[in-house]
């Protein structure tokens, strides 16, 4: 038997602010995108932005439907707007933030499993990561520099 460890490393910042310009501007589009959700049963609006390696930013916002699982997340939304627009194109780095009409979103707010499964199989498409930053509403932001820390044990197309 073999012990094997795996560590996550993420950076914290306290707030928005703190981030190279570039990051707070990838961040503004995703906040502008989470104020396009259509997001009527959850009440839980989220924002997505790509930066592509042809500098071309794509959003994404969270859609929901009556019923449930014909919905799309905003991370979804805009991964595969963006494969589906530039097939070719590297997506070098995701914005992701998400506010509640129920309570105040003050805590970072990671991708969800479908989300992180859907972002490795562009990672591994593209061989390339995906630096990821997230946030709430407000308050602070994390980075992951690759999906990989937020899902460790991916499942991707080798295996089949």
């Amino acid at each position: 038997m073999k012990e094997v460890k795996i560590e996550t490393r993420l950076e914290v910042y306290d707030k928005l602010e703190e981030l190279p310009q570039s990051i707070q501007d990838l961040m503004k589009a995703a906040i502008e995108a989470r104020d396009t959700a259509y997001a009527p049963y959850s009440k839980f609006n989220v924002g997505a932005a790509i930066l592509l390696d042809n500098n071309e930013i794509i959003i994404g916002s969270n859609q929901e439907n009556a019923s449930y699982p014909s919905g799309l997340c905003a991370e979804r939304t805009a991964i595969y707007y963006a494969g589906a627009k530039y097939p070719e194109a590297k997506m070098l780095t995701m914005a992701l933030t998400a506010s509640s009409k129920n309570q105040v979103t003050d805590k970072p707010i990671p991708p969800c499993g479908a989300c992180r499964q859907a972002i490795a199989e562009y990672e591994v498409k593209q061989e390339y990561p995906i630096q990821i930053y997230f946030m709430g509403a407000k308050g602070k932001v994390v980075c992951s520099n690759s999906l990989s820390n937020l899902l460790p044990l991916v499942f991707e197309n080798s295996v089949l």
